[in-house]
């Protein structure tokens, strides 16, 4: 079976190339250690558990994010490595933007409240709490192609575990964060939604943190800029 691979090695070119391979697996994941092993040992490419887990071999296949542990090819495919990242080398991406947006938006557990948390509490935000931030949703997301400094669905959903925690007494701080080039920028596509490997819906979680932070007195800025341009008391 042929597959092709996009493919990016900057001690060699500045441009992207595509290549092709005869491969034996159907398994992506089998299919580019056999490309590693039989044809090229200086192709790169990230992943751990094999197991769907770690979430370190997320790529794209024929334009979608997929986990290439979990994903089996057809003829042609084509392999390519995450959107919105930097690439390194091949499939590898340059994942820096991720931690910068977590630190960026406080996407974690500031300080310790006295609250007492049952198992019911706990069940309220286990969905997310298993997002093994293969940025799946990031690569998906356009916002985060046309605006660098969007926090993106990765971060925000973690923000909304974290609110949603009763051990976290900075849950108000964490809203202040992503107001700007956070929720109020999300088009609501749901591309986030349909990629994440974990089923996690990063989409509703984003409309989610809207209400909050509507609850606690922010506004949204887009219905601010929409009424200021189309509004005129005066009828002209």
């Amino acid at each position: 079976m042929k597959i092709k691979i996009k493919r990016f090695n900057k001690q060699k070119s500045q441009d992207f190339y595509i290549e092709e391979f005869d491969i034996l697996n159907t398994n992506t994941l089998k299919a580019l250690l056999e490309v590693k092993q039989n044809y090229d040992k200086s192709f790169s490419f990230r992943y751990g558990c094999k197991s769907a887990v770690c979430g370190s071999c997320a790529i794209r296949v024929n334009g979608v994010e997929k986990l290439a542990c979990k994903v089996k090819l057809k003829e042609n495919d084509l392999i390519e490595p995450l959107n919105n990242f930097e690439v390194i080398k091949d499939l590898v991406v340059n994942l820096d933007k991720n931690e910068h947006f977590i630190k960026k938006s406080n996407a974690f557990l500031e300080e310790f409240s006295s609250n007492v948390v049952t198992k019911n509490d706990g069940k309220l935000i286990d969905l997310q709490s298993n997002c093994i931030s293969c940025q799946s949703c990031f690569s998906s997301c356009p916002v985060s192609s046309i605006n660098s400094d969007f926090i993106g669905p990765t971060s925000l959903t973690k923000v909304f575990r974290y609110i949603e925690d009763k051990k976290e007494s900075l849950s108000k701080n964490k809203l202040d964060l992503i107001q700007k080039n956070g929720i109020w920028d999300c088009t609501l596509c749901g591309n986030c939604t349909m990629v994440c490997p974990q089923g996690i819906d990063s989409r509703s979680d984003i409309l989610k943190l809207r209400m909050k932070s509507l609850q606690n007195g922010y506004t949204d800025p887009t219905i601010q800029t929409s009424f200021n341009m189309e509004f005129n008391p005066n009828g002209f």
